[in-house]
């Protein structure tokens, strides 16, 4: 019993953070996010500062199963964990695509035209898919 409020709470403390992010987000993010909300790439629908098991992404198309993850210079340190994330959430049915900041802020078009090619492709999975029962 307690190991499920644990992960209720987790789950509860992580809907917090993925709030708190939003409220924060940074200048790639607010530049990334005028172009994906209210289905304004392609029609697909992103959200933003997502929950996806452990993990909070910065975008995320549900309909796609498709992560979007931005990296700024804290990244280059960190690059061992970011493949484990992108390990993990790979394992749960989700195809992650990164960015760095410095690509949204100076290359808008390039980054927008590689996400609706992400879209419009297959993505194959032999594990379960994010938003399927029991995954979460």
């Amino acid at each position: 019993m307690s190991n499920m409020r644990e992960t209720i709470r987790g789950s509860e403390e992580m809907k917090i953070r993925a709030r708190q992010l939003r409220k924060q987000a940074t200048p790639a993010e607010k530049i990334l996010w005028e172009q994906l909300r209210n289905r304004r790439l392609i029609g697909i629908k992103f959200r933003r500062q997502h929950v996806l098991g452990r993990y909070i992404v910065d975008f995320f198309c549900p309909a796609k199963h498709i992560a979007i993850k931005l990296d700024g210079e804290i990244h280059r340190y960190q690059e061992e964990d970011d493949l484990n994330r992108t390990i993990n959430l790979e394992e749960m049915g989700v195809k992650v695509i990164r960015f760095r900041n410095k690509d949204v802020e100076q290359d808008l078009d390039t980054v927008l035209v590689k996400i609706a090619e992400s879209c419009t492709l297959p993505y194959p999975t032999s594990g379960r898919r994010a938003g399927d029962e029991g995954d979460f």
